[in-house]
C-alpha cells in the first residue's frame, strides 16, 4: 500500500488539494445561506428554497469533499509517517486544526437540520460570526503547512 501512494504520491496530494478546496468552499458558503434563512419567513418560499440549497451543498459538496480530505491527507500520511510525525510541531498542530474543523462541519451539519425543521434559535449575527471560523481555520492551516513555524 505504502509503495502504491509513494507512486502516486503527485496524484494523491493534488486530489488532497481539490478535496480540501471543495470542503472550504462549502464550509464559507453554508453559514452564508443561514444568514439569508434567519431572515427568511418561515414556511415562505425563499425559506424553503435555502433548505433545499443547504441539503444538497452540504450532501453533495461539503461532506463528500471533508470525507475525501481525509482519505487522501490520510494517505500521504501514512506513507510519510515517520517523516510527517517525528518532530514536526506543524503536522501536529495542522490535525488538531483539521479535527477542528471538522467539528465546525458537524455543527454546521446540525444547524442545518434544526433549519430543516423550523427550529433555528440563531440570530444573523451568530451565523457571521460562525462563517469566520473556517478562515481562521484555513488560515492557520496554510501558514503551518508552507511556512512549518515549528
Amino acid at each position: 500500500m505504502t509503495d502504491f501512494i509513494l507512486t502516486h504520491y503527485l496524484w494523491i496530494k493534488s486530489f488532497h488539494l481539490i478535496s480540501v478546496i471543495a470542503w472550504m468552499a462549502g464550509m464559507l458558503y453554508l453559514p452564508r445561506l443561514f444568514v439569508y434563512h434567519v431572515a427568511a419567513p418561515k414556511g415562505s418560499e425563499l425559506s424553503e428554497t435555502l433548505k433545499i440549497m443547504e441539503r444538497r451543498l452540504l450532501r453533495y459538496i461539503t461532506n463528500p469533499a471533508m470525507v475525501s480530505s481525509w482519505l487522501f491527507g490520510g494517505a500521504m500520511l501514512w506513507a510519510n509517517w515517520d517523516g510527517l510525525m517525528a518532530g514536526q510541531g506543524w503536522m501536529h498542530a495542522k490535525l488538531l486544526l483539521v479535527v477542528f474543523l471538522s467539528a465546525v462541519h458537524g455543527l454546521f451539519a446540525g444547524w442545518r437540520k434544526d433549519f430543516e425543521r423550523d427550529d433555528n434559535v440563531h440570530s444573523a449575527k451568530f451565523y457571521r460570526i460562525w462563517n469566520e471560523v473556517p478562515t481562521v481555520i484555513m488560515i492557520a492551516v496554510v501558514i503551518f503547512v508552507i511556512v512549518k513555524p515549528f
